[in-house]
């Protein structure tokens, strides 16, 4: 699949560079973001992606997170595409900011009119990681993911269904049981229909239940002046039960909101979690 460059700034002693192409997946032209550190240039480095939050686009982590220093000094490949389709012409897709565009809740749709093109959780587990192997100097068998808030339910969703595929897992303030939040209920309700049973393959908290692979550690950021926090949006107490009975470990820590500068000030110690794993 042919890829466009459409920018490309040398960043941390590498490059950071944004791509289009057209997604078999979505139906839709899709940019994605991936940086690669100065050891890309002479050998083959595991991959990191990043889901981001609702609104977000792939530009949103890349001018804020800085990512980019630790990725070059461990040698990753940061790969942080869309959070949505765009563009597809779908009535309602541009109704609201937690449903439709910019909101793709990395799920699989099940009804019309989402199911043709918002198949985000098979973009971000198949045809990407597939795309960037074939065009990056990548060690296939070495990827891991993050993601902030909706993009941090998508990090542990992909994480949590398939075991032994992400060496690491983490997430800044992540959506932790959506079928029990506004966000979640709206999303799925309007990308898989009514019948609860079938959000459940969607919910990090229901998935973490029933867990049985290999040991996954996820680290998880949380701030206490969240405002969703507050708002039972992000609901993190309820996946600290589960993956305290799994003995699956989880790491929270105190302070901050739920914007980019909290995610900016802990960066370092995400991409030192998936390096400790990525380049074991």
């Amino acid at each position: 699949m042919a890829l466009t460059l459409v920018s490309s700034n040398k960043c941390a002693g590498g490059f950071q560079k944004v791509f289009e192409h057209e997604s078999t997946e979505l139906k839709c032209k899709m940019k994605f973001a991936v940086y690669l550190p100065p050891k890309a240039e002479t050998d083959k480095c595991p991959v990191m992606y990043w889901l981001s939050g609702l609104t977000c686009t792939e530009q949103n982590f890349i001018t804020k997170a800085g990512s980019q220093l630790g990725a070059a000094e461990h040698g990753i490949i940061v790969v942080a595409p869309d959070t949505s389709p765009r563009g597809c012409n779908i009535e309602g897709e541009d109704e609201s900011w937690d449903f439709g565009t910019g909101a793709g809740f990395y799920v699989n749709a099940t009804q019309d009119p989402w199911k043709t093109n918002y198949r985000m959780y098979a973009y971000v587990t198949e045809e990407l990681p597939k795309l960037i192997n074939a065009n990056f100097p990548t060690d296939p068998e070495k990827m891991s993911i993050s993601g902030h808030s909706m993009g941090g339910h998508g990090a542990l969703i992909c994480a949590l269904k398939n075991p032994g595929k992400y060496k690491a897992v983490s997430a800044f303030a992540p959506i932790c049981n959506p079928m029990q939040c506004p966000w979640g209920q709206k999303a799925f309700s309007g990308y898989l229909g009514p019948d609860r049973s079938t959000w459940e393959a969607y919910d990090a908290t229901v998935l973490a239940a029933s867990y049985s692979g290999p040991q996954l550690d996820i680290l998880i950021d949380q701030g206490r002046d969240d405002q969703f926090l507050s708002a039972s949006q992000l609901l993190p107490d309820n996946l600290i039960a589960v993956c305290s009975e799994k003995k699956i470990p989880v790491v929270f820590r105190n302070g901050y909101d739920h914007s980019y500068f909290f995610i900016y000030s802990f960066m370092n110690d995400h991409i030192k979690h998936h390096a400790k794993y990525l380049n074991a």
